[in-house]
């Protein structure tokens, strides 16, 4: 290694006098991500106020690296470092109840030659240092391969609690039940950030606009209500319609912002399933959306595809014509109340709006490249306002006398 690669080393991870102890468990946090490129190597530094536990893999389709920590906190989205080397963005935050991830990008085929722990030194913390080295696209296939098999071998052991927890296939026969069932679901999360605006983050939104929504259906007292998610975690595309095929759901509504290139674009819309797109621009969303698990590297290798085959299973039109009736109304209950996009009902193949006996929207709030949208999406009266039509929707939605609750 040439002298000038070991000094720009030597300066990422700042070897200077000084010191810092550990802190326990509950209190780590991801302190700062460093990165430094040098002749065909990449070093990825985090800081972390704690000695960690890690794990670090390859995947492919793209080709990505991922770091699997234990559950921290990390620093805001707009701290992450400019890509260099062979590093072409990063996504961080947290995967499960007590896991989180980093994913590292690459721009072209490049393996992890080394990864370590460093002990407090130099006025520095502990710092997890991570070295990827150029590749061939052979090797770098051979080394998803090899991190696969290892991966398999570990859930295989009594002991390795598994990352996601199991699909569920069937959910049997429904009891009567005097409430109907409603699951909100805020999109993306954790390491999953979705679009981004110029002052938030679409899982920051999603979040905040969905327990709005589930506070103002339970209080009318008719719903027994569910939210895939109540805090800053990522949840698996499919892991979410799991969810509200085990609670039995009677509706299932999916929150989301977008972005797009064109800032004069906003409005509302809604989303309902078909495999054959309403427009291009429904066909890219879906694109865009069902890639959530890719990006945060998501390994579909470790899933049966007997699982995949029932999830998608669309064989009840029933279900898809509840969907329609219920995106109906909310079309009509949001005019007059927020800017409509164009053409509001749309129809694309959203991943989340595949379970085969569930009605399910998928609603776009807003778009956060736009700046009266944006506003509005941070707005608690605005929250307050649209949660209010959408209960209009969902109580017009269970009264109406087309309404016929699901019986499988």
């Amino acid at each position: 290694m040439r002298l000038t690669m070991v000094f720009r080393w030597f300066l990422l991870l700042g070897l200077m006098p000084g010191g810092l102890g550990t802190v326990s468990a509950a209190d780590m946090r991801v302190q700062n991500i460093r990165l430094g490129a040098s002749d065909g190597a990449t070093r990825l530094v985090l800081e972390i106020s704690g000695r960690a536990d890690f794990n670090v893999f390859s995947l492919d389709t793209p080709r990505r690296i991922v770091v699997d920590l234990p559950s921290l906190d990390w620093p805001d989205v707009s701290a992450s470092p400019e890509p260099v080397g062979h590093i072409s963005g990063l996504r961080f935050g947290q995967f499960t109840a007590t896991q989180s991830r980093l994913v590292v990008d690459l721009n072209a085929p490049a393996i992890v030659w080394r990864s370590f722990m460093l002990d407090p030194a130099s006025g520095f913390p502990h710092r997890l240092v991570v070295d990827l080295k150029t590749s061939s696209a052979e090797n770098f296939a051979k080394q998803v391969a090899a991190d696969r098999m290892a991966k398999r071998a570990k859930s295989l052991t009594p002991s390795s609690p598994s990352v996601i927890s199991p699909p569920v296939i069937s959910q049997g026969p429904r009891e009567p039940n005097p409430k109907p069932v409603i699951v909100i679901d805020a999109g993306h999360g954790g390491v999953d950030p979705g679009a981004t605006g110029r002052k938030t983050l679409e899982k920051q939104v999603t979040l905040a606009f969905s327990k709005e929504l589930a506070q103002q259906l339970r209080k009318t007292g008719k719903y027994d209500v569910y939210l895939t998610r109540s805090r800053d975690i990522y949840i698996p595309l499919r892991q979410r319609v799991n969810i509200a095929r085990k609670h039995k759901a009677d509706l299932f509504i999916s929150i989301h912002a977008d972005a797009i290139k064109r800032k004069n674009i906003r409005g509302m819309s809604i989303y309902t399933l078909s495999e054959t797109a309403s427009d291009k621009e429904a066909e890219a969303l879906a694109r865009k959306e069902n890639r959530s698990d890719i990006i945060v590297g998501f390994d579909f290798d470790d899933h049966p595809p007997e699982i995949a085959n029932t999830l998608i299973d669309l064989s009840q039109r029933l279900t898809k014509n509840l969907s329609v009736e219920f995106a109906n109304l909310v079309v009509k209950n949001a005019r007059g109340t927020t800017r409509l996009l164009e053409r509001t009902h749309r129809f694309a193949g959203f991943r989340v709006l595949k379970a085969p006996d569930v009605p399910s929207v998928l609603i776009e709030l807003g778009f956060l490249t736009n700046r009266s949208d944006e506003k509005q999406l941070l707005s608690a009266s605005w929250r307050r306002k649209i949660a209010k039509s959408l209960v209009k929707s969902v109580n017009g939605f269970f009264s109406s006398s087309q309404q016929v609750r699901m019986t499988q």
